[in-house]
């Protein structure tokens, strides 16, 4: 594992000028914020040595490199999933490939069925914490000190730091934020509404099938992270419908300005 992690890094290394310190992982529908980037430098997942590829509609298999708004920044468009058939350590591999090129910051988005009946569809969900139901967990098996601890305090999975700083900036914009905790799931059936009700009991304010296992690692390796859910349908009782693939990849490629927009606040403020 660490050698095709130091090998995907220098692989990394090789095709770029400036190695940033700040990643981001666009989920779902949220590929277009990769219009924001100048100075673009694309590599395919396919063309990277060990890298997964995406299966996904929706998600594009890039990462790319670039300035967002005065920063240099690695974007990943398109992530990787449990669902796919990957295991927790492929899913997670493009943030030890982050750790080992010396990322400090991990901004993340994805999207996601919201369960508080105080949400809309459209709305952008602040994650102040998550619930971990994956039948798998990314650091489970031998644990390589080089990496990170064996037992990772998780406390402040999601910095408090770039929270209130996320918070701030939207109020100076006028963006409605909301807050809440995010249920991580195997997916990739959507959730019947038993499940709405029980994710809403046992304290989720939106679920979604990415996201805990980036974070759980990016933790791990002692990065601080920051992370989004546009809630692009909803689980509420009286307010569920049926939903699509289509129907969510729509709702989150009409929010992701608002996102965007507070992502590159935050960015520009951070050292």
């Amino acid at each position: 594992m660490l050698e095709k992690i130091r090998e995907t890094a220098a692989f990394i290394r090789n095709k770029i000028q400036t190695v940033p310190n700040i990643a981001i992982i666009l989920g779902t529908g949220l590929g277009e914020l990769v219009r924001e980037i100048d100075d673009k430098k694309d590599i395919p997942y396919e063309s990277i040595p060990n890298f997964p590829v995406s299966t996904v509609e929706g998600h594009f298999g890039k990462l790319i490199f670039g300035k967002f708004g005065d920063k240099d920044v690695v974007v990943m468009q398109g992530r990787f999933h449990y669902y796919e058939g990957y295991s927790m350590q492929e899913v997670t591999f493009p943030v030890r490939v982050f750790q080992a090129l010396g990322i400090k910051y991990l901004f993340v988005s994805n999207a996601a069925g919201g369960m508080n009946s105080s949400f809309d569809i459209g709305d952008i969900m602040l994650i102040d914490d998550h619930i971990n139901t994956f039948p798998e967990h990314p650091l489970r098996g031998r644990n390589y000190k080089e990496l990170g601890p064996r037992f990772p305090d998780m406390s402040d999975a999601y910095s408090r730091e770039l929270r209130l700083l996320a918070m701030q900036i939207a109020r100076e914009n006028n963006i409605k934020l909301q807050h809440g905790v995010y249920v991580g799931t195997q997916g990739p059936t959507f959730e019947t509404p038993a499940e709405y009700n029980w994710f809403r009991i046992i304290g989720g304010d939106a679920v979604g099938m990415s996201t805990v296992p980036e974070i759980i690692v990016a933790n791990h390796a002692k990065m601080q992270a920051l992370a989004f859910s546009i809630i692009t349908d909803l689980g509420v009782e009286g307010k569920i419908v049926e939903v699509t693939h289509e129907d969510v990849q729509e709702a989150a490629r009409i929010a992701q300005p608002k996102m965007a927009c507070i992502m590159r606040e935050v960015i520009k403020r951070i050292e």
